[in-house]
């Protein structure tokens, strides 16, 4: 009996742990690379200045952070505003991403596939 009792559990078991593996699987995979370094306070730290969708504890001194496809139509332009904004705008207190080699030019397109996401 007692048989009997662990292989019923295992098969009510199984297919639970399954679908729980899935799941988290899935919403590892939502998150984009450019989401994790842009809501990371020691790396991008976009949220200590801007509000974007789905972050903790924004910030209010820069602009949310949201319709960027809507608001930058040519990529390129945000891409060089992450890198290094003091060169549209020299009285900025954004950091120059790029020159002061905070994220790498990989990691700023990352955050640039990502804010088109919002």
């Amino acid at each position: 009996m007692r048989g009997r009792a662990a292989h019923g559990t295992a098969l009510f078991v199984a297919p639970v742990l399954a679908v729980a593996l899935f799941a988290g699987a899935r919403a590892s995979a939502q998150t984009l690379p450019g989401q994790t370094l842009a809501f990371d306070r020691s790396k991008g730290n976009c949220l200590t200045c801007h509000d974007i969708k789905g972050g903790d504890a924004p910030g209010n001194v820069g602009p949310p952070l949201a319709d960027m496809k809507t608001r930058f139509p040519d990529r390129k332009d945000l891409v060089e505003i992450v890198h290094d904004e003091t060169k549209r705008n020299p009285q900025t207190v954004m950091p120059p991403f790029g020159r002061n080699l905070i994220l790498t030019d990989g990691e700023i397109e990352a955050i640039v596939d990502f804010l088109y996401t919002r």
